[in-house]
């Protein structure tokens, strides 16, 4: 992670172009998504669609939804069988360049979050090693070579490498039992190496934020972060059929006065960003392509802000639970989605750079540009704003029921 000075972005130009939001394959992959399409019935309504190099093809005549989509047997062939012979929007370009609000003509298709009726979802502390790391640090208050002293005591005790300690194993219990001997255990490590992970309901059904939209967090939090994750698509028996990005806004302050404050600091107006597309897996992408990717974050101030600039990444080969075990706690004979689930996976980063004053750390400023990336999925941008200013959810499920019956796609 690092800070330097960055001259800010031009309102016209914080979105970037869509082929910066394009994975670095360009179209190689499956790749879908939701737009907002204004000629869909009366009054305009939103539809799947399958994005190639030859153009955005509506798939709503075949799938009224993405959550349809993710239910077929097969949905990266179905997504192209229906692409074939569905209606052209416009291209990607033309698409992207016109989701920003600021600059949209309402006659052209827009992008929107690229899930629908699924529950979203979010896994937290997925990262152990990272959090005990901290921990070490907090005791050790910097002293790079006590540092290494404690973790070499705690490599004696337990007899492994705390990058390999699986949650709930037998390492995963010494470790416990070291660090309440030592003072230092939280309700963080329980559900960081504990047997239990912790999931969470992130927001509403239909809430999430695409890219070139606003993310909100709350005017009051004076300690708060972007969290850059990857998020599994997942059906309804706990299938798992593609990923997406996504950013956990969190307001740490909140969260940090009480865990049982989780839902205030973690579900609010535009808190959570998913997008830009959905990749599905095919013979290119698959699981495994997921447990090796690399996530990167790059922050920057908004036009006339102060100039700060953050990065960092998160790599998905060190998170502690693998992501069939998340799914598989999330959803089983102990809990149904019957309209399937995102699930975002967690993330290794943490800002601690001090923003404004020494030893205040990093909090977000209204108009920050957060740009989350990898090489497989494109990028996820979305610029900062309080909730309470942010543009009202008012689509919910009702609103699309309506929508699609009008449409006669039901």
């Amino acid at each position: 992670m690092s800070t330097t000075s960055a001259s800010a972005l031009a309102p016209t130009a914080w979105a970037g172009t869509a082929e910066q939001a394009l994975p670095r394959d360009g179209y190689a992959g499956t790749l879908v998504g939701r737009v907002w399409n204004p000629a869909a019935g009366a009054d305009g309504g939103p539809s799947p669609v399958l994005v190639t190099a030859d153009g955005v093809f509506d798939l709503s005549a075949t799938f009224a939804t993405v959550s349809a989509l993710a239910e077929h047997p097969s949905p990266a062939a179905a997504a192209h069988a229906a692409g074939a012979t569905a209606p052209r929007l416009g291209s990607f370009d033309e698409i992207y360049a016109n989701t920003a609000a600021a600059e949209r003509d309402p006659a052209v298709p827009w992008l929107l979050a690229p899930v629908d009726l699924q529950t979203l979802k979010a896994a937290g502390v997925t990262f152990a090693v990272s959090m005990i790391e901290r921990v070490i640090e907090e005791r050790v208050r910097g002293d790079i070579e006590a540092a290494a002293r404690m973790r070499g005591a705690i490599l004696e005790q337990i007899g492994t490498d705390l990058r390999e300690v699986k949650p709930g194993s037998e390492p995963a219990i010494a470790l416990k039992e070291y660090l309440v001997g030592e003072g230092l255990w939280s309700q963080y490590l329980e559900v960081g190496i504990g047997p239990d992970a912790e999931i969470f309901t992130k927001g509403p059904t239909l809430s999430a934020r695409g890219t070139a939209a606003q993310v909100g967090v709350l005017a009051g939090s004076q300690w708060n972060n972007p969290e850059p994750e990857v998020a599994l698509i997942v059906d309804s028996s706990g299938r798992i059929v593609g990923a997406t990005l996504g950013n956990d806004v969190n307001l740490r302050d909140v969260e940090g006065r009480s865990a049982l404050l989780l839902p205030k600091a973690k579900d609010n107006n535009a808190s959570c960003a998913l997008g830009p597309l959905i990749r599905l897996f095919d013979e290119g992408f698959d699981l495994d392509a997921v447990r090796r990717m690399r996530v990167t974050l790059e922050l920057d101030a908004g036009e006339g802000g102060d100039g700060f600039h953050l990065d960092g990444n998160s790599q998905m080969a060190e998170i502690s639970r693998d992501p069939v075990d998340l799914v598989g706690q999330l959803l089983g004979p102990h809990h149904q989605y019957p309209d399937g689930a995102v699930l975002m996976l967690g993330t290794m980063f943490a800002p601690i750079v001090d923003r404004d004053e020494p030893d205040r750390g990093f909090t977000h400023k209204r108009g920050d540009v957060v740009r989350i990336s990898s090489d497989e999925l494109g990028s996820l941008v979305n610029q900062v704003e309080e909730s309470e200013r942010c543009e009202p959810w008012q689509f919910g499920i009702g609103s699309l029921m309506v929508n699609l019956a009008g449409r006669q796609l039901l």
